[in-house]
């Protein structure tokens, strides 16, 4: 295997092939005024084997890598998936990767549900609702549970947070 190259300090390679192609070539470029500098036609040496190189080439950059989680993560859902445990099964993603990544990017996951604390007794729980079973339990509109939520508020002596299902 030969390989045209320029004369300067970089030897920046032009083509490869056998040796009566390559010259054909050389004429030709230089006939058309394609090439105006000089070049050689030179066998190419086998170089030698770098593995630090070959893995260093092989390793994935990190954003990569979690553009394909995320996206992953979003075909499953589009497919019925809704839970983060389900999410991390169908995917094969670790479920702390899945919380990790549904959270940085705000993914929407529709089965979560809302949990309502009272402030001034903490046994006193409400959990597992939907947003309208908990706007009657504790007699609160919509809106304002959903700011709440938002802002770690209060709504009628309840703390509101809205929780992911795992």
């Amino acid at each position: 295997m030969y390989a045209v190259k320029t004369i300067d300090q970089r030897h920046k390679v032009l083509a490869t092939g056998s040796e009566p192609e390559l010259h054909r070539l050389v004429l030709s470029k230089y006939q058309h005024g394609e090439w105006q500098f000089p070049v050689v036609i030179e066998e190419e040496a086998a170089k030698p084997w770098d593995d630090a190189a070959y893995l260093a080439s092989m390793k994935q950059d990190p954003k990569q890598g979690e553009r394909e989680d995320i996206k992953a993560i979003r075909q499953a859902h589009k497919h019925g998936k809704h839970t983060l445990r389900e999410l991390a099964d169908s995917t094969a993603i670790e479920l702390n990767r899945v919380k990790d990544l549904v959270h940085k990017y705000s993914l929407p996951l529709t089965n979560d549900y809302w949990r309502a604390e009272k402030y001034n007794n903490p046994d006193e729980v409400i959990a597992y609702q939907t947003l309208t079973r908990l706007c009657k339990r504790i007699d609160a509109p919509e809106f304002s549970i959903r700011q709440a939520s938002m802002s770690n508020g209060i709504v009628n002596g309840y703390y509101i947070s809205r929780v992911p299902k795992v």
